[in-house]
């Protein structure tokens, strides 16, 4: 058997930095979360290299202290913390950023007090620690860290390239400023282009426009606002309506505190808020803001601070679903505004040149004389005088003579004016006998009419389904199944809800449970792997709503075999009562599988399809 030894100071620092300095983007990620915390207005982040050659973050906060350089730079050294490790109210808490930084690489660390009269620096290299000295700086702190890795060159080899780390870099310093609005970011270097988060100030419209400077005036004017207390937690953010969604998850943004984090229990329910409005392959774009008492949520959990443990996960998750669910219902219907630009785009013709490159036309000169004659293709009889009609001439006949009669039966619809008040309009007409066509004072709107009475009906089954508890089927023979015993402890704390959706079950040992009833709309199902499948859901997620899944799964089906079919021909008065339904049923604007149920195409679009703007 090998001996135990203890391992020397060296190897275990460089242990405690390899897990804080995993590549520049968390070098950057702790210089900034410093600055913030000594209060700066503006910070400055410039790169090289990637970050791999020079990093430096400049801020214009409290500064440091000169007999305080020394302390800064030192492990487990830091003025954020004091006896209570779960009252926290910094970004930073823990004091080994700097130290493992100077572990790895060569850092200079240059700070001035706003009354001092002169600035100190300190260098680190390889965690060799020199000075510190006077030196002549600005009020604040400037961190450069330069040939980052080179006292642990094996490290390297794993870091990617450099348009890669520039990239992560940039995704580090969006998440950090999108919950800081009242700060000013810069972010420069040569392997960069400039880039400037302009300090918009403090509140919601301060919020929103911080979100407009990095993800577009399309995020603002595609989203709801949330605003919901429960409990002392106060959730606020911005979430997209779901025609406004995306092919990954990287547009997704959660705080807590302030504080950037990834969490499987937010995740999880912002999938719940949007399951059977935005298709499963899609993600919603939103960004969640939780201020939460420091004692009700732990940091310490990962060296990057970047996942964090709930003491309430069952209220942020309820939390969490029905301020979406609710500001989704009070927005009514909408549609993404990015319709209407891809239907334009779809419409663009190819500019096709109708002059072949070898043509040439010979040059004349400009007189009144030549032009007549060089362009008297068309007969003079084209332009009669203002007090004559070309219907009039004999010689020529009615140029709408030949054109067919419109297929259309458009009836008296077309003679109605838009509903004033109404989001969908007035339908005028039906086409293909899939699609309604209907105005509003200043749009056209496109409906598919199955996609829509899908949804209509599959709301009114849910209602009608979780109006009450669901009717069950008792098992003749009530099926055992084994489970390992902490699922049987977890399953039977949800026991209640299950009962509302259907499933009975209770406890026959330590480790296996009876299921007794099973939900009458699943008919014949092998109940063992549906407990099985919600116990591992209970496990990961602390929640089971995989059964509710399943009977709304359900629902939708009967709701898409029950819709109006493609190819029924509507009435007027069927097609406008349609528009009516929808603009009162939640979620309209898509339907069950999260594909648009309409599209609408502002005036000022059409005029920009021809040309007219």
């Amino acid at each position: 058997m090998s001996t135990i030894r203890q391992l020397s100071k060296t190897i275990i620092n460089q242990i405690a930095a390899g897990e804080v300095v995993e590549r520049p983007a968390s070098i950057v990620k702790e210089l900034v979360e410093n600055a913030i915390d000594a209060t700066a207005a503006h910070i400055e982040i410039t790169t090289a290299g990637g970050g791999k050659n020079l990093i430096r973050v400049t801020d214009n906060g409290c500064g440091i202290k000169k007999n305080e350089l020394v302390l800064a730079v030192s492990r487990h050294c830091t003025s954020k913390l004091e006896n209570n490790i779960h009252n926290i109210h910094t970004l930073g808490f823990r004091g080994e950023a700097l130290p493992s930084i100077g572990l790895v690489s060569r850092l200079r660390l240059l700070s001035r007090m706003k009354n001092a009269e002169m600035g100190a620096e300190i260098l680190v290299s390889g965690g060799k620690i020199q000075g510190p000295r006077p030196s002549a700086s600005n009020c604040g702190t400037s961190v450069e860290v330069c040939d980052l890795f080179y006292a642990m060159p094996a490290r390297l080899k794993f870091m990617k390239t450099d348009r890669a780390e520039t990239t992560a870099i940039t995704d580090v310093v969006r998440r950090i400023a999108i919950a800081f609005p009242h700060i000013h970011f810069t972010l420069s270097g040569p392997d960069r282009n400039v880039t400037e988060f302009v300090a918009t100030g403090i509140g919601t419209q301060a919020q929103a426009m911080r979100l407009t400077q990095i993800l577009g005036k399309e995020f603002v004017d595609n989203t709801v606002e949330l605003d919901a207390k429960q409990e002392g937690v106060h959730l606020t953010g911005f979430a997209s309506i779901p025609s406004y969604n995306r092919a990954n998850c990287l547009q997704q943004f959660f705080y807590v505190n302030r504080r950037p984090i990834r969490d499987k229990i937010l995740a999880s329910a912002i999938r719940s808020a949007y399951r059977d409005i935005i298709a499963r392959d899609r993600y919603c774009v939103i960004a969640l803001f939780l201020e939460i008492d420091p004692m009700c949520v732990d940091v310490n959990v990962h060296p990057t601070k970047i996942d964090v443990r709930f003491r309430y996960p069952d209220l942020i998750r309820g939390l969490v679903i029905s301020s979406i669910c609710i500001a989704l219902k009070k927005a009514g219907i909408r549609t993404a505004t990015t319709g209407a630009r891809t239907m334009r785009n779809a419409f663009q013709p190819r500019v096709v040149s109708a002059v072949p490159r070898y043509f040439s036309t010979p040059a004349l000169p400009f007189n009144s004389h030549n032009w007549s004659k060089s362009f008297n293709w068309m007969p003079d009889t084209l332009y009669p005088s203002s007090s004559q009609s070309i219907i009039s001439q004999p010689h020529l006949s009615n140029p709408l003579q030949n054109i067919e009669i419109p297929s259309l039966n458009l009836e008296s619809s077309l003679l109605e004016k838009p509903h004033a008040t109404s989001s969908l309009g007035t339908a005028l007409a039906q086409i293909h006998q899939n699609y309604i066509i209907a105005q509003t004072e200043d749009s056209l709107i496109i409906v598919d009419q199955h996609a829509a009475h899908e949804r209509l009906i599959y709301e009114a089954l849910k209602q009608a389904l979780y109006a009450k508890p669901l009717a069950s089927q008792i098992l003749l023979i009530p099926e055992i199944v084994e489970l390992p015993e902490e699922n049987v402890e977890r399953l039977l704390e949800h026991a209640a809800t299950l009962k509302k959706f259907g499933l009975v079950i209770a406890s026959f040992s330590h480790a296996t449970i009876t299921i007794q009833e099973t939900p009458a709309m699943l008919g014949e199902v092998n109940a063992a792997s549906l407990v099985l499948d919600l116990a591992d859901e209970v496990a990961e997620y602390e929640t089971t709503n995989g059964l509710k899944v399943m009977l709304d799964y359900i629902a939708a089906t009967m709701a898409c075999h029950s819709s109006v079919r493609s190819g029924r021909i509507l009435k007027a008065e069927e097609m406008n009562e349609l528009l009516r339904k929808m603009e009162k049923t939640p979620a309209a604007s898509t339907c069950n599988h999260g594909r648009p149920t309409y599209i609408e195409l502002k005036l000022t679009d059409i005029k920009r399809l021809f040309k007219r703007r």
